[in-house]
């Protein structure tokens, strides 16, 4: 769909971004939140972009570029327009993701384990999101930026899910030693900047920043 040298143009890209949200993610939340808005809308665009080949009259990489964008617009405004729903996404997202990978090693035969326990991890993560919305922010951010500054997902695994659509080349191992150092210490970073202070430091030089922080637990709006 695009050329390779694109390709890991765009992969050295999520990398740099994976990085951000793993170790300042939720410190800089309305920041993070729309960035993370604006990668499941881009991922999103870029997976049905082969689907809308019939309909559209773009070629191929142009319409790729096209999909993201506008995909990735919309996830952003939305996820900034509703940044307190957009943690519970996130968390919900990412739950579904856990859950998946939980019934995996036992699944046998059968959609209902795989849709029951995927279901079940979303529901858990989007309740986390709503009462723990800082803890779920952390983790969240945490484990997004892990994904792709550890390389567990590229844009070779969303062109792999774009014909025919789907999920399975999006679903890596979180216990992969690369993912697990990143996600632990971008983990430990973000609450270490919530617990010396570093986060007020942050969003006073941020333009917006003070629209929203995830500074405290159940209770994520603050005016600014």
């Amino acid at each position: 769909m695009v050329d390779i040298a694109a390709l890991e143009g765009i992969d050295v890209a999520l990398v740099l971004v994976g990085l951000v949200l793993a170790f300042v993610g939720a410190a800089v939340s309305v920041y993070a939140v729309t960035l993370t808005g604006f990668l499941v809308g881009g991922g999103v665009g870029y997976i049905l972009a082969p689907s809308l080949a019939g309909v559209l009259t773009l070629e191929g990489g142009l319409l790729s570029v096209g999909a993201v964008a506008i995909g990735g617009a919309v996830g952003a405004f939305l996820a900034y327009a509703g940044l307190s729903v957009a943690v519970l996404g996130i968390g919900a997202i990412v739950g579904a993701f856990l859950g998946r990978f939980a019934v995996g090693p036992f699944y046998v035969e059968g959609l209902l384990p795989l849709v029951g326990a995927t279901l079940a991890g979303m529901a858990v993560g989007a309740l986390l999101g709503f009462v723990l919305t800082r803890t779920t922010l952390v983790f969240s951010t945490g484990f997004i930026g892990a994904a792709f500054a550890s390389r567990s997902l590229t844009i070779a695994d969303f062109e792999a899910a774009t014909d025919p659509i789907a999920i399975d080349p999006l679903l890596f191992d979180p216990t992969a030693p690369a993912f697990l150092a990143v996600l632990i210490l971008g983990v430990l970073t973000q609450l270490g900047l919530f617990r010396f202070g570093y986060v007020t430091s942050i969003i006073g030089v941020l333009p917006g920043a003070r629209r929203w922080t995830a500074s405290d637990d159940g209770d994520g709006e603050h005016g600014g």
